[in-house]
């Protein structure tokens, strides 16, 4: 599979942290989210968040902490998503299931635009940031590396390293670059509909079942 004319990219949180998400103004990293408790749910896993802000860096930009770097996937549907759908991962405390969660939906080329704008260091791996021995690029002419395929795959059980690709903006990333909200049922529409309206900003609201498991 090519590029995508227009790639996107996602990033997925609880439902519960969208209104400080947009009183902030935005995302932010887990090495800022650390100092920043009570905000919501936290639905990744400690071990994998604690490598990435203490062990794992960019080869891209040496020094930078993958924890220092708000994470995006190429797609929804993410086998973070999967993992929050089963419910019983032992390294996930989370447990509520992919209901509550939403994704945000981003445009990349303005994403990197507005990083590189903003003095903000940004990469995109080939596999997951989480592991010991992804590759990480700079370059968005690069991005035909990214094997595609397996970002789209919606049976990915072969490409499961290809499909956790993930882009990376250091620090931290603004709410009005959000294109699109997405949700699974009634009832988290609502949650994020009126949490959205407390913002002058207010991308597109789908429900959209085809992003979930």
């Amino acid at each position: 599979m090519t590029v995508p004319a227009q790639p996107k990219v996602y990033h997925i949180v609880h439902v519960d942290r969208l209104p400080s998400i947009i009183a902030s103004n935005g995302l932010f990293c887990d090495a800022e989210m650390a100092e920043r408790a009570g905000l919501g749910t936290t639905i990744g896993m400690s071990s994998i968040k604690a490598r990435r802000l203490n062990e794992l860096t960019l080869d891209s930009h040496p020094g930078l902490y993958v924890g220092e770097c708000v994470p995006f996937y190429f797609c929804p549907r993410s086998i973070m998503l999967y993992l929050i759908y089963q419910a019983n991962h032992p390294e996930l405390s989370y447990r509520g299931g992919q209901g509550p969660i939403v994704h945000l939906e981003f445009d990349l080329q303005a994403a990197a635009q507005w990083a590189e704008a903003n003095g903000r260091r940004w990469a995109f791996t080939l596999s997951n940031a989480g592991s010991r021995f992804f590759e990480d690029r700079c370059d968005l002419s690069q991005l035909h590396e990214i094997e595609w395929d397996a970002v789209q795959a919606r049976n990915w059980a072969s490409c499961k390293e290809g499909k956790q690709a993930e882009f990376l903006v250091e620090t931290s990333f603004p709410w009005e670059l959000v294109e699109r909200v997405g949700v699974l049922s009634n009832t988290t529409y609502h949650q994020a509909a009126h949490a959205i309206t407390a913002h002058v900003h207010k991308p597109i609201l789908e429900i959209r079942a085809d992003w979930y498991y």
